[in-house]
């Protein structure tokens, strides 16, 4: 299901799944209530276990209440990314009483049938009673499934599929009804075992869906690729490597390494993924989490930097740099130095007055030469400053 509204806030995605999982409390209790009473007065139990079966909805629908309400809620100290997967879970509990009830459709009428018992004809407004339920119950299935797809909400999908499962259990106990009528109980039993693999696979969708959120499943290949040219398409993103996604309860996560020059200042380079953050979130509304890491070069399929024997920091260049550099003529005249982390060692750019009487090529040579003994060092450039403007200025 793709959200098709990117406007919709988590308080009116609660709202709206809130509203109709109320109507559904109304139609599956009066539902209930109606089968029960008509069971009784023309002595059907199928009738009745039916009224018994829309009972039961509400504990599902009372479900879908309690896990939209704690799934809504924003991230806290100890749920840091939300509670997304309240829904997920609910998602596979609805699946399985959805599989439960598959079962029982089908165990129940062949009991019947083998049993041998004698049911007396049900009489026309039974069946009209059953089938007034059954039309009752598709309507609510698909005003359910409406919000669920534009709400993207497999929670709510599920339990609409608990409602239409509601309307092929009434319509196994309708063909039962008229079965019996005509005096071919038979046919109740072949409903059944068709109405019972039809919900069943349901089941098993949302079951399997649900399941693939809570091992943290990709988003599709394309929807990836879509992604990657999306930033691709910022200026000043030279590759993107390390993206990742996943989803949770209609919403989708994403991690991405995005690669820009390596002289470019650090807020520069933030900004750059700023800007990529942006574009994804308007481009792909139902992005709520975005992580991106700043590259000054393409590392994909290097490993975890982490992982890996690392390069000396700022406070240990400048000790073993002072110590080599400190007798040269040149020490006195260096402003500043900027270290660059590249290929796996140390650029380190050496900074200049303009005025300063030193050669560049000269100095940069001296220099690299006195650093040659250290396995990290690349090499030295010479960069001039110009004089800050006075205060005066």
């Amino acid at each position: 299901m793709q959200n098709t509204d990117p406007e919709i806030s988590h308080q009116q995605r609660t709202r709206d799944t809130r509203r109709v999982t109320v109507l559904a409390i109304w139609v599956d209790g009066i539902v209930g209530l109606v089968k029960v009473i008509t069971g009784a007065l023309v002595g059907s139990a199928a009738l009745i276990a039916d009224g018994i079966h829309s009972f039961s909805d509400l504990i599902t629908d009372g479900f879908v209440l309690a896990a939209t309400h704690y799934g809504s809620q924003g991230p806290d100290h100890d749920h840091p990314y939300g509670h997304g997967r309240i829904e997920t879970l609910a998602t596979l509990f609805l699946g399985s009483v959805l599989i439960f009830v598959a079962g029982a459709i089908a165990w129940s009428s062949m009991e019947r049938l083998f049993s041998g018992a004698q049911i007396p004809p049900p009489g026309i407004w039974a069946m009209l009673i059953a089938l007034a339920a059954l039309l009752a119950k598709e309507a609510l299935f698909q005003i359910t499934m409406r919000v669920a797809r534009r709400l993207d909400s497999k929670l709510l999908a599920a339990n609409a599929w608990h409602s239409r499962s509601d309307v092929l259990s009434t319509g196994v106990v309708l063909v039962g009804l008229v079965g019996t009528q005509f005096g071919h109980g038979w046919l109740d039993t072949l409903a059944a075992v068709v109405v019972g693999l039809l919900v069943g696979k349901v089941g098993w969708d949302l079951l399997w869906e649900a399941g693939r959120e809570l091992v943290d499943t990709a988003l599709p290949v394309s929807q990836q690729e879509a992604m990657r040219d999306v930033a691709l398409n910022v200026p000043g993103v030279e590759g993107i490597h390390d993206l990742r996604t996943r989803q949770s309860a209609g919403r989708t996560m994403l991690d991405l390494h995005v690669v820009v020059s390596p002289r470019i200042s650090v807020s520069e380079g933030h900004e750059i993924g700023n800007e990529v953050s942006r574009r994804m979130r308007h481009a792909f509304p139902a992005l709520t989490d975005l992580t991106f890491h700043i590259d000054p070069e393409d590392d994909a399929g290097a490993g975890d930097p982490s992982r890996l024997p690392g390069l000396p920091l700022r406070h240990e260049v400048e000790a073993a740099l002072e110590q080599r550099w400190s007798t040269l003529p040149d020490w006195p005249e260096l402003r500043d130095l900027e270290l660059h982390y590249l290929e796996g060692r140390v650029t380190v750019v050496a900074c200049l007055d303009e005025h300063s009487p030193l050669e560049s090529q000269q100095t940069a040579r001296r220099l690299k030469a006195a650093a040659a003994d250290l396995d990290w060092f690349s090499h030295v450039e010479i960069r001039r400053l110009a004089p800050l403007p006075s205060a005066a200025g």
